[in-house]
């Protein structure tokens, strides 16, 4: 077993599990939790003796709610933004391209960067009283980079990423079982744990070359990155991030009052 400050890390019978260890500030994540996902992602890449990730969070009221606010405020320029934005597509795509099946295990509050890395995992468990989304339409006034549109897109498809987005609102268990955005709803946190693992053995035990692949092939079908310095949808990250509106929502949110947009 690993364990380095916020987040757990532990292999046991071919299977892995990662859990996002900040419990007093609902699994907020900090820049280096993200880094520690990205390293986890390379160390099971290693051991070939892995099988399958399951990822949670800590405690029953969150998995994670997003990225921790507070870090945003050394934010001076847009290539601040771009840089964010291009490491975040970093710990996503380290999970996609991952060669052992992912597994988000869902409990309370998913948002943001959250919900992020839940809909980059390849499989996606929830309890009832689950709650999924992005409102950074009400509370940041930033966007998400084309790769986790993308990734959205392909779980629900393009109409119901623009309802959650423009509404700002959450999707419940329910919901989101309903529309693709979870395969499956349990009970609570306990029949949580208990169906991750029994899931996750159930895919260790299949030809890991037939998972590996699929996932690798579906992954291409989707990939819409471009390797130049200057990525589709630099633009739009520059927009919203060096925005009046982008720096009024971080300190809105941060003071627990209500934002007020500007459009500039």
């Amino acid at each position: 077993m690993t364990q380095i400050d916020e987040l757990r890390f532990t292999v046991e019978g071919g299977i892995a599990r990662l859990t996002l260890n900040r419990p007093q500030a609902r699994n907020a994540l900090t820049f280096g939790m993200y880094q520690g996902l990205i390293d986890a992602c390379a160390r099971l890449e290693a051991d070939g003796s892995v099988k399958a990730l399951v990822i949670t969070g800590a405690g029953e009221k969150a998995f994670a709610a997003g990225t921790d606010i507070a870090q945003f405020r050394s934010f001076t320029s847009a290539q601040d933004a771009i840089d964010y934005e291009r490491f975040m597509d970093r710990v996503m795509g380290a999970l996609e391209r991952l060669s052992v099946p992912t597994i988000a295990a869902i409990a309370g509050a998913c948002t943001g960067g959250g919900a992020a890395i839940a809909a980059a995992c390849d499989l996606r468990l929830a309890t009832r009283d689950a709650r999924l989304g992005f409102p950074i339409a009400r509370t940041l006034g930033n966007c998400l980079s084309l790769g986790n549109l993308r990734r959205l897109s392909a779980l629900i498809g393009p109409a119901r990423v623009k309802d959650m987005i423009f509404t700002a609102r959450l999707v419940g268990a329910e919901e989101a079982l309903a529309i693709g955005l979870v395969g499956e709803v349990v009970a609570d946190a306990e029949a949580l744990a208990a169906r991750a693992t029994e899931l996750a053995t159930l895919v260790a035990g299949h030809a890991p070359l037939t998972l590996r692949a699929t996932k690798e092939g579906l992954r291409r079908l989707q990939d819409a990155d471009d390797a130049g310095d200057e990525r589709p949808g630099d633009d739009l990250i520059r927009l919203c991030y060096t925005s009046s509106d982008f720096r009024e929502g971080m300190e809105a949110f941060l003071a627990k009052r209500p934002p007020a947009w500007t459009g500039r």
